[in-house]
């Protein structure tokens, strides 16, 4: 594989319609496949509205036979693309899930992230509690796209915890992926802001994938989905509106990056752990 990698972030707009959302995403995936792509990323909640009462109505056994599953699945095989398909709400053993499947150019089903740490808020204009209805996961796995790529996956509220980071990135990855649907109250002084930190904290590639902005919506998103390399620099960013990012982001920055600015071999063990559980 070349080190340089063509990464799509596709910033749809979703409604109530779990069929229509499903064949958006299908087509920004192969209209991003086109383009010359070799990785496709869908937001937070793509295929339903991001709301506690929505997530049973929508949920899905995460295997062949259910509807987004094989929309993705033969998405990613027919496109020959790798697709990090957001998140969408699981059901599995009467329990629901906050969860992202990773689909490789085979169409198979290479990983399910289950998001860890359950999105809270209490403001004046913004009450959500994602603990009503939602069980965190409890893993951190990365995925290998070759010997030398890996890269790993947190939703949303997972980018606030650089401990999760952290456990991904001492797996040996290069960049990190969060789907995610920062409100407008975390999104402006916070979504960027996160993605900077975990890369500089990690000396990665961080990628942010939100829902395009609906102002009519019961929770409206934050969008401004974008690329961050490992100096905390933004190198492409969407507006609020439906669209999508390309970008190109180049391997061999990381570890020129980590040869100049040593952080990560300065870590002390001995003073503080940096273990996950």
């Amino acid at each position: 594989m070349s080190n340089k990698l063509r990464v799509t972030l596709c910033q749809m707009a979703v409604t109530k319609d779990k069929q229509a959302n499903i064949q958006k995403a299908v087509s920004m995936i192969g209209d991003a496949s086109k383009r010359g792509s070799g990785l496709a990323i869908l937001p937070e909640c793509f295929n339903c509205p991001y709301g506690t009462k929505y997530f049973d109505e929508y949920s899905e056994n995460l295997q062949a036979g259910n509807q987004t599953y094989d929309a993705m699945s033969a998405c990613a095989k027919e496109n020959n693309i790798w697709i990090i398909a957001g998140s969408v709400p699981e059901k599995c053993d009467g329990k629901l899930y906050n969860s992202s499947m990773t689909f490789g150019p085979d169409g198979e089903l290479k990983n399910v992230h289950r998001k860890v740490h359950l999105f809270r808020i209490n403001t004046d204009t913004v009450k959500f509690d994602e603990g009503e209805v939602l069980t965190g996961g409890t893993t951190a796995n990365v995925v290998s796209m070759s010997d030398t790529v890996k890269f790993g996956v947190g939703i949303c509220f997972d980018i606030r915890y650089p401990q999760l980071a952290y456990q991904l990135s001492s797996q040996g990855t290069s960049f990190l992926v969060y789907p995610g649907a920062f409100n407008m109250v975390t999104g402006p002084p916070h979504w960027k802001l996160a993605a900077q930190s975990r890369a500089v904290d990690n000396q990665q590639f961080v990628l942010l994938c939100s829902p395009a902005r609906d102002t009519g919506a019961e929770y409206i998103a934050y969008g401004h989905s974008l690329v961050v390399d490992p100096m905390g620099n933004v190198l492409a960013e969407a507006d609020e509106t439906e669209t999508h990012v390309d970008c190109e982001i180049d391997f061999d920055q990381i570890p020129d990056v980590r040869k100049k600015l040593p952080i990560l071999k300065g870590l002390r063990d001995d003073l503080y752990s940096q273990t996950w559980v």
